[in-house]
């Protein structure tokens, strides 16, 4: 890789991040490369030049290149392009701070790149009033809201679900949180927040949330819901507050008094971020085939998991692959954070699920 000088409209930061201490750009593989100059024409960053002596191209501008765009290694007939990870980037997005420079840049360009062109949802605003506030769990609330009025119930969500939540008198944008219990006839539902270092919202929740405040939110949203046939075994898979979804598709499936073997996997970094564990024992004690495992990364030194539950010290992916439950006739769901997906799916298809029956929900962040 040959280095010439970057073009200063390409050297901005990338999300609020020098772009100079972001790690991306192509590798040519000049074995596998024919000469084609795909590459060369079709970036029109100027990354590359071409040597036509040797018909070759070469990298000479890397910081020219968008942050994240493969377009081509994707359009290299021989494959001779490679990039790092996308998981570099998809870390780099986590970021607090790239997140809020990202909505900052979205709100302050709204007139520019608003579509105005609306497709109906059948969902609908409503009003919540913060009824409780609990802390189960270490940096874990769990927000209980009521409807306003009877036009506000939420009695008909499915399991699995998410409301979008606006944070009063703040120019932030809605942010979406699932929703953590099976539906309930008074309209009364569970937020579970988990507390995010430097996240905008959590920092509000935690520190200037108020019961009796009301909060605007539009749903019930999203189709991550069991939709399985009802003879067919399920293995859900949780990691930290993806548990909000988990729970209430968990909690539902067993109030239907099924039969089919429920198995539950709960991923966190420490053990004192666990709760709900009496609920947890009690679907253990209740329902035969419910079985549950909590995989915790530290030493969870002290702790001893409910009675019915087995304790894992390591990641779900390494859970999974250790358990003894037999996995490959279920359908699986996974709800957590996007860095998690793809260890748990590789371990879900090694173990014999078939990718089709593999859901997966990531974070809403």
């Amino acid at each position: 890789m040959y280095r010439s000088m970057p073009d200063p409209r390409f050297m901005k930061p990338w999300h609020g991040v020098p772009r100079e201490s972001i790690v991306w750009h192509p590798s040519v593989d000049e074995d596998a490369c024919i000469g084609c100059g795909t590459c060369v024409t079709g970036c029109n960053r100027l990354v590359y030049r071409f040597d036509f002596d040797r018909k070759k191209p070469v990298v000479v501008d890397p910081l020219n290149c968008m942050v994240g765009c493969i377009t081509c290694s994707n359009t290299c007939p021989t494959h001779a392009i490679s990039f790092p990870s996308l998981d570099r980037v998809a870390a780099l997005e986590g970021r607090p701070e790239v997140r809020h420079a990202i909505e900052d840049d979205l709100l302050a360009r709204r007139e520019e790149l608003a579509w105005h062109t609306r497709i109906p949802h059948p969902d609908r605003l409503v009003e919540l009033v913060v009824e409780k506030i609990e802390e189960p769990g270490v940096d874990t609330r769990i927000l209980t809201l009521a409807p306003q009025d009877a036009e506000d119930c939420l009695c008909q969500f499915i399991p699995g679900q998410y409301l979008e939540v606006w944070v009063p008198e703040r120019n932030w944008m809605s942010r979406a949180y699932s929703i953590g219990n099976a539906p309930r006839e008074d309209g009364r539902v569970e937020l579970q927040v988990r507390r995010a270092p430097g996240g905008r919202f959590t920092t509000w929740a935690f520190e200037g949330l108020a019961v009796g405040q009301v909060l605007k939110a539009r749903g019930p949203l999203g189709d991550f819901t069991v939709r399985s046939p009802v003879d067919t075994p399920l293995v859900f898979v949780a990691g930290g507050s993806g548990f909000a979804p988990i729970e209430a598709m968990v909690e539902q499936q067993l109030s239907l008094g099924s039969a089919r073997g429920i198995a539950l996997f709960w991923c966190v970094e420490h053990s004192r971020e666990l709760y709900h564990l009496d609920r947890i024992e009690h679907w253990a004690r209740a329902h035969p085939g419910f079985s549950c495992t909590l995989a915790v990364r530290d030493s969870a030194k002290g702790f001893d998991p409910p009675a019915g539950c087995t304790l894992f010290r390591g990641g779900a992916d390494e859970a999974l692959r250790a358990s003894a439950v037999a996995v490959a006739s279920c359908d699986a769901y996974v709800a957590g954070p996007p860095a998690m997906m793809r260890p748990v799916t590789k371990a879900l298809v090694e173990r014999g699920v078939e990718p089709w029956h593999i859901h997966a929900d990531a974070y809403h962040l």
